[in-house]
């Protein structure tokens, strides 16, 4: 097995989750009493959304590629960031860490790919639905168009991720927001919805009742971290 690098607590509430769903994924795969070989390093969440409110995304590289040279020092091979949102500077990461990162776009790409999605909507903080580096890559690599809520839906997810899930509030009214928000973006075209913030998913599962299908991009994540330890 090969040792994975985590760049966690962004936040930590998703952290655990994704935690938890790769070391199951190990288990199931091989079995017994076995489990995922990881280091992580959890940053403090309130500087990181601090730089990002500021815009100050080339602070925010440097700090997590500090902690992902700190990493690869700890014995890891290659890196998982577990947050949509910090794949911005992903590239950064990678120079300064001399690793390379199991990107989230490609895992939630390729789950597209297969399912025949050429058109989805994408739900995550304003900062991934309303810069380029999430859509471009997304385009790129899987030709798969990308749209998402209006400006006040924007406005309202990125709320409830902040004040609500990174807070470990999961409240019915605003899984009803969620779910209405992807009913609007299928009536846009889009064929499936990406929950590209790795809390969604725990307000509105992939099992849950929704106008197209979920692709919790959380699960993804850990699905082909998996893959690569164990391949």
């Amino acid at each position: 097995m090969k040792t994975l690098g985590i760049l966690g607590g962004m936040s930590w509430e998703s952290t655990q989750h994704l935690y938890a769903l790769i070391n199951r994924g190990v288990a199931a795969r091989l079995g017994g009493l076995h489990s995922a070989q990881l280091v992580l390093h959890s940053v403090d969440f309130a500087p990181i959304a601090a730089l990002q409110s500021a815009g100050d995304w080339t602070e925010a590289a440097r700090v997590l590629g500090d902690a992902a040279a700190g990493l690869r020092r700890a014995g890891a091979e290659a890196l998982l960031i577990a947050t949509n949102t910090m794949h911005l500077v992903a590239r950064e990461i990678e120079q300064a860490a001399g690793l390379p990162v199991l990107h989230i776009v490609d895992a939630t790409g390729e789950a597209l790919l297969a399912a025949g999605v050429r058109r989805a909507g994408l739900l995550a903080t304003r900062f991934t639905m309303e810069q380029a580096f999430y859509r471009d890559r997304m385009r790129e690599r899987f030709g798969i168009e990308l749209i998402t809520p209006d400006e006040a839906g924007r406005a309202e997810v990125h709320r409830l991720i902040y004040e609500e899930l990174c807070r470990g509030r999961f409240e019915p009214a605003s899984r009803e927001v969620l779910r209405a928000q992807v009913a609007a973006l299928a009536d846009r075209g889009a064929q499936a919805a990406i929950l590209g913030c790795t809390e969604l998913g725990l307000l509105l599962p992939v099992s849950s009742a929704a106008a197209v299908p979920l692709f919790d991009s959380t699960d993804l994540q850990a699905r082909a971290a998996v893959d690569w330890m164990l391949g």
